[in-house]
């Protein structure tokens, strides 16, 4: 969608023009690079910051947050945008502030399976830095986000199943809060009990209450042994029931992913693969190579039972990245099938004993509202997405969309479950987040009030208007 007509912040002029007196070339106000900065890859509406300043330091952080904050000037951190639920959207206008040239890895600590780094660093650039040293990051959410994004957004993705998310793999951090102090939160030992746990309230937090600049991670020693595997469904059920007895069982898995059938058939023409026309999981072992062989044949067995067919494994290198990348590429390959449809990629999260329950019951909403809504998920953990393709010729198809949108919600909620596994709550999933934590809202307006007092920090996101 294009962006909306809005009002600029109140003395964003006189910040914009100390901002160039600093960082002369590195503060932008062109369209195009407004543009960028304020829309992510997600169907909500851009709203485009009043410019862009590109920090590379803490320090120069610390200077652009202490003058947006004289001027009470809204700020919006950015990593590498690609975010799906409008978090870098400025909709009250102000500065996008870009971090992705602080990029540094600062310091890998080998002997104690931890790195320190910058929050502009991407996964991908972290882990071919670690290649060397027989260390790895497990956290991979598809995209190649920065770990400041991706530690803002409280992000998972394929590997959480075994290595959890980035609420687990996140040791300390350095901030800059609202009023421009820098500030150290937590320590590198594995665990401690002194006083509140400062880092877990920003790991999530959506740039509302500071901008993250340096990040302390857990690593893993790179297993010995990784096997891929495919197995192939005749129905939606037995898959899932798989995943289901397969968590219950206790068997380590590291990824365990779900493809319908309409999703099978994007990857397979947009990535050019063959994978068996059906209901399919996508599943990895890590491990010693005697214990990856039996993990695979413990779910084979199992898959068996549910009437699961073709399964396929390999321990070749690039075989398991073409299929990840594949699965990581599902929502552009929907994309890609449906040129000129809008994309909303949306998701939950439930118990897993509730998962069958909850896929099933969405599954024959979107067939009952005639709707194009490819399920993918990291079911090993109970959170699946849709990724809903929306007819811009069609009036009725963004209002059935938002239906099946709402009702998958309210189901997952009535099961247990999250608004939201992983994708945050951004602009797009505000009035879910009420309706989940109800008289616990407030707790967080007041946190947000007390550390932010003036709403500088990404105004608007996660719990709307602050009065």
């Amino acid at each position: 969608m294009a962006a909306a007509a809005q009002a600029r912040p109140l003395n964003v002029d006189a910040t914009i023009a100390e901002l160039k007196a600093l960082f002369g070339d590195r503060v932008s106000t062109a369209h195009a690079v407004r543009e960028q900065h304020g829309k992510d890859i997600s169907y909500h509406e851009a709203h485009l910051p009043d410019a862009v300043v590109f920090a590379e330091s803490t320090e120069e952080v610390q200077q652009i947050v202490q003058l947006c904050a004289r001027h009470k000037t809204p700020i919006i951190p950015f990593g590498t945008g690609t975010s799906l639920e409008g978090h870098i959207s400025a909709p009250n206008g102000g500065i996008s502030l870009d971090v992705s040239r602080m990029n540094k890895i600062l310091q890998v600590n080998e002997a104690d399976l931890d790195v320190v780094v910058q929050p502009g660093v991407t996964r991908k650039q972290l882990n071919e830095y670690l290649r060397a040293t027989g260390l790895f990051f497990p956290i991979d959410p598809g995209a190649d986000a920065s770990i400041g994004g991706m530690t803002s957004t409280r992000a998972s993705g394929t590997n959480a199943v075994r290595y959890g998310t980035m609420r687990e793999n996140v040791l300390s951090l350095q901030v800059v809060t609202p009023d421009g102090r820098i500030m150290q939160l937590g320590r590198r030992s594995r665990k401690s009990s002194a006083g509140y746990d400062l880092v877990k309230l920003f790991v999530g937090s959506e740039g509302t209450l500071g901008v993250i600049t340096e990040i302390t991670l857990r690593l893993y020693g790179t297993p010995e042994s990784m096997v891929a595997a495919t197995c192939a469904f005749d129905d939606l059920e037995g898959a899932v029931n798989t995943v289901i007895q397969t968590i219950q069982s206790g068997i380590p898995v590291a990824r365990i992913e779900l493809m319908d059938t309409y999703t099978v058939d994007t990857v397979n023409q947009y990535s050019k693969l063959t994978l068996p026309q059906k209901n399919l999981l996508l599943l990895e072992f890590h491990g010693t190579e005697a214990g990856t062989k039996e993990q695979a044949e413990m779910v084979q067995a199992i898959a068996a039972e549910h009437g699961g067919g073709d399964f396929a494994w390999t321990n070749q290198a690039e075989e398991r990245s073409k299929m990840w990348q594949a699965r990581h590429d599902a929502a552009w390959a929907a994309k890609a099938y449906k040129p000129g449809w809008g994309m909303w990629a949306t998701d939950v999260c439930v118990p897993i004993s509730k998962l069958a329950e909850c896929i099933l019951e969405t599954q024959k909403d979107i067939q009952a509202n005639g709707l194009y809504a490819p399920i993918v998920g990291h079911v090993g953990d109970g959170n699946f997405h849709l990724t809903m393709m929306v007819d811009p010729n069609d009036p009725t198809y963004l209002p059935r969309a938002e239906g099946l949108n709402d009702r998958m919600i309210a189901r997952a909620q009535n099961l247990g479950g999250t608004c939201t596994g992983e994708h945050g709550v951004g602009i797009g999933k505000i009035k879910y987040l009420y309706q989940e934590h109800g008289e616990a809202m407030s707790l967080m307006r007041a946190i947000k009030k007390a550390i932010d007092p003036d709403n500088i920090m990404n105004p608007g996101k996660i719990m709307g208007p602050i009065n």
